[in-house]
């Protein structure tokens, strides 16, 4: 029998007539290609919702880099800026005391290339516990606002710009503070720590304090990038004394040209660690100091033997540096707003 007679008989067989079997056939595909469809109608519009659901959850959780850009959960100057200690309810008595009576400037080192991508991450975080806050440039910008020193920007006038801010704040602010810190924009500090370490030293001593190197000057001299502060007759000594044939007006490396100026004018470089012999001022970032990774020259230059772990590092430690925008935040978080339940920090006398 052949091919086209059996299927005609088959198709007899089970359908009556052949018309049947086509209209089954065709019925069949018309069935399956609407329930083809349909499945995936359900499955754009599920997934358009999920994703859709995905990026505003996201939206209204501020998570940089979904659907936003992290520069735009930073608030304007003159948006409000909440306090600390009310949003945690923290009796901050003692820190408001020690402000008022352990005043201290900030000078913050940066350039017109890192006003938004550096030093306003300063301005909404640490900088403003200073007592004092100043934002030193090559060029003035009132929006800012910066100081401009009236120097060309690079590595190599940095000895030149630390001097002239340096004067500029005694010409200014003298009489605004006793304390007197450098830092770069960069560097985070933690000024109540910063306080509570000043508050057992006298301004009027000619010293000046930071992360303590050993070599090159005579008695060492502390790190740029960690941060370093004068006392008031530190800083006056340089203002008045420090002329061109005792100070470098620039040149050479910013750190060791101010820790030689202040050597000739007997300012002593005083060592900063508590007193359990751990260090408070940092010239890499916390994650460095903590797990170690040093670069082969600190293993020379630290005073406090290049010591890395968590028992190394002052519970008041002071400066980090090396800190970028989202660290800074990070930082910001960890110290003023992170708290594990039922534990109150008790107070410690750390001073040596």
């Amino acid at each position: 029998m052949k091919m086209q007679s059996i299927s005609l008989w088959l198709s007899q067989k089970m359908f009556g007539r052949p018309q049947s079997f086509l209209y089954v056939v065709f019925g069949i595909s018309i069935g399956l290609t609407i329930s083809m469809l349909t499945s995936s109608m359900n499955s754009m519009i599920w997934s358009n919702l999920i994703v859709r659901s995905h990026y505003h959850e996201h939206d209204a959780l501020n998570i940089p880099g979904a659907g936003r850009d992290f520069m735009e959960d930073i608030p304007e100057e003159n948006e409000h800026q909440h306090n600390d200690s009310h949003h945690h309810h923290d009796d901050d008595t003692l820190a408001n005391q020690l402000k008022k009576k352990v005043r201290v400037l900030c000078w913050i080192m940066t350039n017109p290339n890192n006003l938004q991508s550096k030093a306003r991450h300063v301005k909404h975080t640490w900088g403003k516990r200073c007592n004092v806050m100043l934002f030193m440039s090559s060029k003035t910008d009132p929006s800012f606002p910066t100081i401009g020193l009236n120097i060309s920007e690079g590595r190599e006038h940095l000895t030149g710009k630390t001097m002239r801010a340096f004067m500029y704040v005694y010409k200014h602010h003298f009489n605004d503070a006793d304390w007197f810190m450098k830092a770069d924009d960069d560097t985070y500090v933690i000024v109540e720590n910063l306080r509570y370490f000043l508050s057992s030293k006298d301004h009027n001593s000619p010293v000046y304090f930071g992360h303590h190197f050993k070599p090159i000057v005579k008695g060492g001299y502390h790190s740029g990038g960690a941060g370093y502060v004068l006392s008031k007759e530190a800083l006056r000594r340089y203002a008045v004394l420090g002329n061109s044939k005792i100070c470098r007006s620039d040149g050479g490396a910013e750190d060791v040209e101010m820790g030689s100026c202040l050597q000739k004018l007997n300012v002593t470089a005083g060592r900063t660690v508590d007193n359990l012999g751990r260090s408070r001022f940092h010239c890499f970032n916390p994650g460095t100091h903590v797990h170690g990774g040093y670069p082969n020259w600190f293993y020379s230059y630290d005073s406090n033997g290049a010591r890395s772990g968590i028992n190394n590092i002052s519970d008041y430690a002071i400066t980090f540096h090396y800190v970028g925008p989202k660290e800074m935040h990070s930082l910001e978080f960890y110290v003023y707003h992170l708290r594990p339940f039922g534990i109150v920090s008790g107070i410690q006398d750390l001073n040596v």
